[in-house]
This record gives C-alpha cells, structure tokens and sequence, in this order.
C-alpha cells in the first residue's frame, strides 16, 4: 500500500471535514501534519490527506462531488 497526497489544507477543520466525506464513500484516508496545524501553523506546513494510490480516482470523485 502507497500513499499519496490527495489534498492539502490550511487548516486542520477542512482537511477533517474532507476526510469524512472520504470515509462516507468509503474511502480510508490519514492526515499527515495535522498536529502543527493545530498550532497554528498550517500556512507554514499543511495538513496533507493522504490515500492509498489505488483510491486515488475515486477519492478525487469523491471530494470533487462535494
């Protein structure tokens, strides 16, 4: 299993709010970064959502839908 960056956000609330549309079309997917951008620092390192590269399609579906 490969990870890939789907998106990548400012802010931890819309990279969640992302992940959970991935996970109601069930998709699994990860935050990376997620804790400096609870900092505050998500300008300086985003919080990347990551999938497994075989779901890359259909998570880009997905939030694209949203």
């Amino acid at each position: 299993m490969a990870l890939v960056a789907l998106a990548s956000f400012s802010d931890r609330l819309a990279a969640e709010i992302a992940r959970g549309r991935l996970a109601s079309e069930g998709i699994d997917s990860v935050l990376f970064d997620a804790g400096l951008s609870s900092l505050g620092l998500g300008s300086i390192s985003p919080v990347r959502l990551m999938v497994d590269e075989a779901d890359r399609a259909e998570a880009e579906r997905a939030l694209g839908d949203a």
